[in-house]
């Protein structure tokens, strides 16, 4: 596992086309925007290891993910 630390605005890139950004941090939260393409599924550990009910709040595409971020900045 390799750990780096970053601070908010400052990014990671994951191979040539995936981007992580520290949007923002408050306390002990961190807010991460993630820049990737629309076929890359991006979703919390925590929903990885349960099976899948169809909700809507379990896939969150990248663009909506996208958007969201752009509109709380």
């Amino acid at each position: 596992m390799l750990v780096l630390s970053r601070k908010s605005g400052e990014s990671i890139r994951l191979g040539d086309d995936i981007v992580l950004t520290v949007h923002r941090t408050q306390g002990n939260r961190v807010q991460l925007a993630i820049e990737a393409p629309r076929e890359v599924p991006i979703r919390r550990a925590e929903l990885r290891s349960t099976p899948r009910t169809g909700s809507p709040r379990e896939n969150v595409s990248v663009s909506r993910l996208q958007d969201y971020l752009r509109r709380s900045a």
